[in-house]
């Protein structure tokens, strides 16, 4: 998770417009900590079915602030939620699902991260504003069928 008090209480570790031209895979914890947009994206579920069509879904992770796109136990998120997304420098290549916008997806594609991200608009609601967020979250432990919050599918990735 990623917002300004972040960068600010990492500030010492974050090489300058890192993001512009340090590789994805040599930056520091701190530096790909702080490359996170915070739009909670890749906290919505998302399945794929028996003929490889990938759903995504308005289904949210329990532990997601459905407001601010941030986790609510982001230290200890792999405990209380078994299939939460670990995405590294090692796996990040198979998260090609990941949308367009993720600073994560466009720095491997060697693509420059979008105005409204926070490192360089210097403003925790700038994601927000951008209209990146999907509306209208709802989380797992609500949900009892799971196609009445389908918003897009795709073939598998």
């Amino acid at each position: 998770m990623t917002d300004t008090f972040y960068q600010q209480e990492h500030a010492n570790q974050l090489r300058p417009k890192f993001w512009e031209h340090i590789p994805l895979l040599e930056l520091n914890d701190a530096e790909w900590e702080a490359l996170c947009d915070g739009c909670g994206n890749c906290c919505y579920r998302k399945f794929l079915d028996e003929d490889d069509l990938l759903y995504f879904t308005r289904i949210a992770c329990n532990q997601l602030d459905l407001q601010t796109g941030h986790c609510q136990n982001y230290d200890c998120r792999f405990a209380l939620e078994v299939d939460c997304t670990k995405l590294s420098k090692q796996n990040v290549a198979d998260f090609s699902w990941l949308p367009p916008t993720c600073a994560y997806r466009l720095r491997f594609e060697e693509k420059p991260i979008p105005d409204w991200h926070p490192l360089l608009s210097k403003d925790q609601n700038s994601v927000k504003n951008s209209g990146v967020q999907i509306c209208d979250g709802i989380h797992e432990r609500d949900v009892d069928d799971w196609f009445d919050y389908v918003i897009e599918t795709t073939e598998s990735i």
